[in-house]
């Protein structure tokens, strides 16, 4: 009953309609949402911090935050804490953009944190695509790209040596592999295969995300006058990411 009554009251302090109350427990920090209390990026209190200034259980709290994060208004990030989402980042997936450039351009701040930086032997598929013996040495990087502080996408990046051969000594947190290999070998062709996934629990870590977030998954080739350059695999948290394209209907 003092749980009932203090989110009665606090729904109706945001002129909130009643309803069940894990319901209004989300109408009430959609409220603190909507005029400006809460600030996108800005981290929430805890759940515990939840509990004890709304009155009710755990329970309720968590289903409520669990459901604004799967709606998009808010990011829960596995060891880090609750945030206030920003409106879904955009990816335009018929074209190549530099992220930095597309983080920038949304007035934010871009960084990025080099996991692997290295060579590794060409498995069959590798070796098949980038047209070299199984064996061969083929560039590698697991990069991560962050938008204020929070984690976008996870890059995974195979490179043809032959297209880029200084690819392993270049600096990927004061430039982007896009810029290097824009300029080593500029992109006149490529394709995307896009598909919803399941994140490894290495992934979920490297995101901070929870093994049950859903991520969007695109699988990119690019070629300069018809040779592999790279094969791509950009991962992002499906909640933080819209992937969005145009087109033109001729006749």
């Amino acid at each position: 009953m003092v749980e009932q009554t203090k989110m009665t009251q606090l729904a109706e302090s945001m002129g909130v309609q009643p309803a069940p109350l894990y319901q209004r427990v989300k109408q009430a920090i959609i409220s603190q949402i909507s005029n400006g209390t809460w600030k996108p990026n800005q981290r929430i209190p805890s759940e515990n911090q939840l509990v004890d200034e709304l009155g009710v259980s755990r329970m309720t709290i968590s289903r409520a935050l669990r459901e604004l994060a799967s709606e998009g208004y808010l990011l829960r990030m596995q060891g880090v804490g609750t945030y206030v989402a920003e409106l879904k980042v955009h990816t335009t997936i018929m074209e190549v953009h530099n992220i930095s450039d597309e983080i920038v351009n949304r007035g934010h701040k871009h960084t990025s944190k080099v996991i692997t930086l290295d060579a590794v032997f060409a498995d069959t598929v590798l070796a098949a695509a980038f047209g070299m013996n199984p064996g061969q040495d083929v560039f590698h990087s697991l990069i991560v790209h962050y938008e204020n502080a929070i984690p976008v996408q996870l890059e995974e990046r195979w490179v043809n040596p032959l297209m880029a051969p200084d690819y392993l000594l270049q600096d990927y947190q004061l430039q982007t592999p896009y810029i290097y290999l824009n300029q080593a070998a500029p992109l006149t062709s490529g394709e995307h295969i896009i598909e919803a996934v399941s994140p490894s629990a290495a992934q979920c870590k490297l995101l901070s995300i929870n093994k049950n977030d859903p991520c969007l998954l695109i699988c990119r080739h690019t070629r300069h006058q018809r040779i592999l350059v790279t094969y791509t695999k950009l991962l992002y948290p499906g909640a933080r990411h819209q992937l969005q394209g145009h087109f033109t209907r001729h006749g």
